[in-house]
């Protein structure tokens, strides 16, 4: 099977590395070419344009910064055009749930399929092969896309075209709502005079427990914000599910917070470190060093 990965950043170096490791003929394009030639050493093929790099391909995955920037890839440089029909092009990117229905709706007049499949886990997942990946569309193209999934991590099929995206914000509403939780409770731990690390050590086990305290609360114990997943990644997910929220006419009031939060986080000069560092803008809003 033939698998192009578009898009060879934090996220899609990883994965284009497991999918060698697993056998699969990779092709691998960036629009930064340094970056995709990262991965010829692990024998994969580098195209030269986004369109050169499908011809041939059975399955596309695209890992973007976007929808905009997914939709200028698939259709403005010529990527649809080209596609065999009946490949299955699985964007695993984090973008709008209306994006992703429309995508799919324009590249079915191709006679190509689309799942949209974003995913949770950040580097260490993608490098572990532990993701989370939560697929939104036909049943028939998930159950064709589980052995590209297999070396990535688990997969979900959660319902139609769009679903994939609505689960990823649910999830990206919970990390970036609990990594603000987590990081004022143990500003407050420590203003109080408590010994950060243990109050964290301390809370482990009980109802408090989850991932983001277990590795993003060891983060903020360190000051290790060194990024693996963008807080403007974060901020960028906070804006779509309102956006969301706003189609459905649901109202999102803590998300709201929490994007005016990372927002503020963006401007004082945090935009580039880990989306932990939100622990860091409201250290600043109380003095805190």
């Amino acid at each position: 099977m033939n698998v192009t990965v578009l898009g060879i950043g934090l996220m899609g170096l990883p994965m284009g590395k497991r999918l060698r490791e697993a056998g699969f003929a990779v092709t691998a394009w960036n629009r930064t070419q340094e970056k995709a030639l990262r991965l010829a050493s692990h024998g994969a093929r580098v195209a030269h344009t986004a369109a050169q790099a499908v011809r041939e391909a059975d399955v596309v995955i695209t890992m973007l910064d976007n929808g905009d920037v997914v939709e200028s890839v698939l259709f403005g440089q010529g990527v649809a055009q080209v596609l065999k029909p009946g490949t299955l092009v699985i964007d695993m990117s984090s973008i709008k749930p209306a994006q992703a229905r429309h995508h799919a709706k324009r590249l079915a007049d191709y006679h190509v399929a689309h799942l949209d499949a974003p995913v949770s886990g950040g580097t260490v997942g993608a490098e572990a092969g532990t993701l989370a990946i939560m697929a939104g569309g036909d049943a028939a193209d998930f159950e064709r896309a589980l052995p590209v999934f297999a070396p990535l991590g688990r997969a979900t099929h959660v319902g139609p075209h769009g679903a994939g995206q609505l689960a990823k914000l649910a999830n990206q509403m919970i990390v970036g709502i609990t990594i603000g939780a987590v990081s004022e409770a143990l500003l407050l731990a420590a203003r109080g005079g408590a010994d950060m690390a243990k109050v964290r050590e301390a809370i482990r086990g009980g109802f408090a427990e989850s991932r983001v305290l277990e590795v993003h609360g060891q983060r903020m114990v360190e000051r290790d914000f060194a990024k693996r997943a963008a807080l403007t990644v974060q901020l960028k997910d906070m804006r779509n599910a309102l956006d969301t929220a706003g189609e459905l006419d649901f109202q999102a009031p803590i998300t709201q917070l929490f994007e005016d939060l990372y927002a503020s986080a963006a401007e004082h000069g945090y935009a580039e470190l880990d989306h932990s560092a939100l622990f860091r803008e409201l250290a600043r809003r109380n003095g805190m060093p």
